[in-house]
Parts: C-alpha cells; sequence; structure tokens
C-alpha cells in the first residue's frame, strides 16, 4: 500500500532474562531477550503502573555485545522496528509473535569499563559493513 509509513520503536526497560547468543547456520551472531517497561498513570481514584513484556532481537557484533555485557535486571535504551513472523511447529500448530528487532542500544546502568570499547568496536565494525 502506497503512502507514508513509520515502523519505529524506541523504549527504556529492564531485561526479564539473560540475553541468549546464537549463530545462524552462515555465523551472523543473533540475540533475544526479554524487556520489561513500566508505564505510570493516574486515575481519579489512585496512581498505578503497568508493565509491558516484549521480546527482543538484535543481530551482527551488537548481539555479541549485549550477551557480553547484559543480564537479567540491566536497564537499556533500545531503538529498533517492530517485526511479525509467524510459523508452524512439528504438532502443526500455527504460531504467532510481534518483536522488536533492535536497531540501536545504550546501556543505562553504570556498566564495566570495557563496555566503552566494545561500544567503539561495535561501531566500527558497523562503519566497515557499510
Amino acid at each position: 500500500m502506497a503512502g507514508p509509513n513509520l515502523n519505529k520503536v524506541f523504549l527504556i526497560g529492564r531485561l526479564t532474562r539473560d540475553p541468549e547468543l546464537r549463530y545462524t547456520p552462515s555465523g551472523q551472531a543473533v540475540t533475544t531477550f526479554g524487556l520489561a517497561v513500566n508505564r505510570e498513570y493516574v486515575t481519579k481514584e489512585e496512581k498505578r503502573e503497568e508493565t509491558c513484556f516484549i521480546n527482543l532481537v538484535i543481530w551482527g557484533k551488537r548481539a555479541e555485545v549485549c550477551a557480553e555485557y547484559l543480564k537479567k535486571g540491566s536497564l537499556i535504551f533500545a531503538e529498533g522496528r517492530l517485526q511479525y513472523r509467524k510459523w508452524e511447529t512439528q504438532d502443526n500448530e500455527k504460531r504467532s509473535t510481534v518483536e522488536v528487532v533492535v536497531e540501536d542500544f545504550q546501556f543505562l546502568d553504570r556498566p564495566p569499563a570495557s563496555v566503552a570499547s566494545a561500544k567503539e568496536e561495535t561501531e566500527d565494525a558497523d562503519q566497515k559493513e557499510n
């Protein structure tokens, strides 16, 4: 469908589980993890909070950096896009999911000193790929 489109997501939250790093058959790194994002709001009666749990996927050198330095409970800023996937299980059950494909991220907790150099390596690797 022609017309203006926008698929951009900005999130700040905490990891709900340790990142899981794996490699595709072609050797591409991919890391997945969950993110809990809170939203506070006020009703006439009280202040409330709700939490949204979102699955994130990150590829390449950034995937390796996430797997190495992040852990359950880490606070991050993630920027990316929504992606819808569907598949069929071995039992012929249809499944689907919406996830965020992370294009960039920032550590919001105080990271170890070695993280700064890892981020520079990631940026250098990205520039070489482009």
